[in-house]
């Protein structure tokens, strides 16, 4: 069991990712709906001729991707604010009777499996 303290500190570290993410989305996507953590890439419209439509394309394809592993960095940090909210964090999702170990939580703070169970 993970003593208040240490809790906390999971806590701060969580938030802490989450705004960070939340930063960098808002550079490269617009959230589509409040609530959610649902962003979708901008599309920068820099001119008209050829040169700059492919600028365009290729800045939107590198977002795409980029939006896409960010935001679901943000779901997982928001599932384990949800965990620690319902009492469930630092137990494994998938075996459901595992403790995660706290050096495996210190490292990833949004981990929800055991090591067992992710590999």
């Amino acid at each position: 069991m993970i003593n208040e303290k240490t809790l906390g500190e999971l806590k701060n570290l969580l938030l802490e990712e989450k705004d960070k993410l939340e930063k960098e989305l808002g550079l490269i996507a617009k959230k589509e709906d409040e609530g959610k953590d649902e962003y979708e890439a901008k599309f920068e419209n820099i001119g008209r001729d050829e040169e700059d439509n492919a600028e365009e394309v290729e800045e939107y394809s590198n977002n795409l991707g980029i939006t896409e592993t960010l935001e679901n960095k943000l779901k997982e940090v928001n599932g384990a604010l949800n965990r620690m909210q319902n009492g469930t964090y630092g137990i494994c999702e998938n075996c459901e009777n595992e403790e995660i170990p706290l050096e495996r939580l210190r490292a990833y703070p949004s981990a929800s499996t055991c090591l067992k169970c992710q590999k």
